[in-house]
């Protein structure tokens, strides 16, 4: 039992090193000015970064990314996966304390 417990303390751990994180993802779409006749309109090089997500109402929500704060972004995203994967463990790690606690 203590093992498990160690586990579970080491997993918590982990977690602490991820503290920027974020759920979602990235899309890059081709920036217009709407002007009528612009170059833009017909051909676009300008690219604009969207970070897109469900709120805990399940609702889309999309957020502009600047172009600078595009690898932190990413980072964040990869943070988030990290979290969601040491979550997963830390389940499985409590279940396994539950029923070495439920055998005594």
């Amino acid at each position: 039992m203590r093992r498990t417990q160690r586990k579970r303390d080491a997993l918590l751990k982990k977690l602490t090193q991820c503290p920027e994180f974020v759920r979602g993802s990235i899309s890059s779409v081709c920036a217009t000015c709407n002007r009528a006749r612009c170059v833009c309109g017909r051909k676009s090089s300008k690219r604009a970064y969207r970070l897109t997500y469900k709120d805990a109402h399940q609702k889309t929500k999309i957020v502009y990314v600047p172009r600078e704060q595009l690898p932190r972004m990413r980072r964040m995203i990869a943070n988030y996966k990290k979290v969601r994967a040491i979550m997963e463990e830390i389940v499985e790690t409590n279940i396994a304390v539950f029923k070495e606690e439920t055998r005594r």
